[in-house]
């Protein structure tokens, strides 16, 4: 592990002779080597005068240009580097958190939060769902492969890398073809995980405790699951206690998915096919109430310069959700943007609540479980916000 690099890396100069305070350092921020160097490679950085910076993957055609993984100028980024840092968060998952006595559906590595930057693994059962962000990380595949299955020997193995980052990083990941639904476990409850399905890698294990929360300040109340995916909170709210469940999504495809959580939990959810906007202003019209709403939308913009275009997204859909709420009544709104941050969130509905002339109260801000952990210097990590509110 501690075996020195090789001296033949080749080298990249920072602009700036101060270290950089977070692993991803942007095209300006360095000095474009005179040669071409394939995306991905491992390069040594230093800074202007020369000193060590640390080592990562480099890649001239991405808009973050270098990753810094290590600043140990002992420690070369190689396949018994990947295997110790996969180690390392599978520990933390297994002995620190004790998962394995709670799910079967867990993040196994969290990209930047467990030091891999540009990867992401998600356990669904004997299901390793592996997600590619960045080219240096796709050209490590084999030893990341492997190193996984030293932790889950047996398990399947299934990965792909989305088309536009695939793109931006200048590598081509041929996916393997997606498994069937499998069922997972978690909180006592039946789900089926599906690779390749809807959104994101299958299932949305961030989601997990603050799906039995909800639950919990549901119970004998009439739920409204709003962006519903695969019916989470539904399920959980009916399995602890609610009085009735609808959800509402667009995606067909999920919502059979949805259908198939409630029956194998044996509650009676209803699931629409609709536009949210579109369900509200029928339910609103119809005089429909419903004292607990969670609306979880999918990512909203991946765009520094659409993030104001995205909480104007937010505003609308959260007055709107105010108006099927009762005084006295339960709000659970989400967001998965990463670049919209807790402040602007709160803000958001901060103006709701002014708009609509109601009161917001926040009972708790909550985010994805630990086993999402985040980096203190990369708060981009700290994507999910989930906002439990009273509302009068």
């Amino acid at each position: 592990m501690n075996s020195p690099a090789s001296p033949a890396l080749p080298v990249i100069r920072l602009k700036s002779d101060r270290t950089p305070g977070h692993p991803w350092v942007w095209s300006a921020q360095v000095h474009k080597p005179a040669e071409r160097l394939p995306p991905g490679s491992v390069v040594e950085v230093v800074d202007a005068k020369d000193r060590f910076v640390g080592r990562g993957f480099w890649n001239g055609h991405a808009r973050i240009a270098l990753r810094l993984l290590s600043s140990d100028p002992d420690q070369a980024i190689d396949a018994d580097w990947i295997a110790a840092r996969i180690a390392r968060a599978v520990q933390l998952r297994r002995e620190w958190l004790a998962l394995d006595g709670v799910t079967d559906a867990w993040r196994v590595v969290h990209s930047e939060g467990d030091g891999l930057s540009g990867l992401i693994v998600d356990r669904y059962a004997d299901i390793l769902v592996i997600e590619y962000f960045a080219a240096g990380m796709w050209k490590f595949r084999e030893a990341i492969h492997a190193a996984l299955l030293a932790h889950f020997p047996g398990a399947r193995l299934y990965w792909f890398a989305e088309s536009h980052v695939q793109k931006q990083e200048s590598f081509d990941c041929r996916a393997a073809d997606a498994p069937a639904p499998v069922e997972v476990h978690e909180h006592g409850l039946r789900f089926h995980a599906a690779p390749g399905l809807g959104h994101k890698t299958g299932f949305f294990a961030d989601q997990r405790d603050n799906r039995a929360r909800f639950a919990e300040l549901a119970r004998g109340r009439r739920v409204l699951d709003l962006c519903c995916n695969a019916g989470g909170f539904a399920v959980h709210a009916l399995a602890g206690g609610a009085s009735a469940a609808t959800g509402v999504d667009m995606d067909a495809g999920i919502l059979e998915v949805a259908r198939a959580n409630a029956a194998a939990n044996g509650v009676d959810a209803q699931f629409e096919q609709a536009d949210i906007f579109d369900w509200l202003r029928g339910a609103v019209a119809r005089g429909e109430q419903y004292d607990a709403v969670v609306l979880d939308p999918a990512k909203l913009t991946r765009d520094r310069n659409r993030v104001m275009d995205a909480l104007k997204k937010y505003f609308a859909m959260n007055r709107l959700a105010l108006d099927v709420i009762p005084p006295g009544g339960l709000l659970l709104t989400c967001s998965c943007t990463g670049l919209v941050s807790e402040a602007d969130f709160l803000e958001m509905l901060r103006r709701v609540a002014l708009n609509a002339g109601r009161e917001i109260q926040v009972l708790e801000a909550r985010g994805a479980g630990p086993d999402h952990p985040v980096r203190s210097d990369v708060p981009e990590g700290r994507y999910l916000k989930a906002v439990f509110c009273r509302v009068w």
